[in-house]
């Protein structure tokens, strides 16, 4: 995607040109979202199992998961 994004950003066709840069931002945001959540994952505390809160961590996890699945998504569809 790197490739093809810059191939297309360094063509003289000023669309081709726009099209290239849109892919190489929209790669950058999902390495950027990538890390957030590598941040966010190892950010959480480590609950023992038997903890009344685990629930709850693995409750959190699964929101921030869907949260930032969504946002792919919808950098995806731009």
């Amino acid at each position: 995607m790197q490739r093809w994004g810059a191939g297309l950003a360094a063509t003289e066709n000023q669309e081709l040109r726009a099209t290239g840069k849109a892919i190489l931002l929209l790669i950058e945001e999902i390495e950027a979202l990538h890390i957030e959540l590598w941040s966010a994952k190892t950010a959480l505390p480590a609950l023992p199992a038997d903890d009344a809160d685990s629930d709850g961590a693995a409750a959190a996890e699964r929101s921030l998961d869907r949260a930032l699945g969504a946002r792919l998504r919808r950098l995806g569809r731009r």
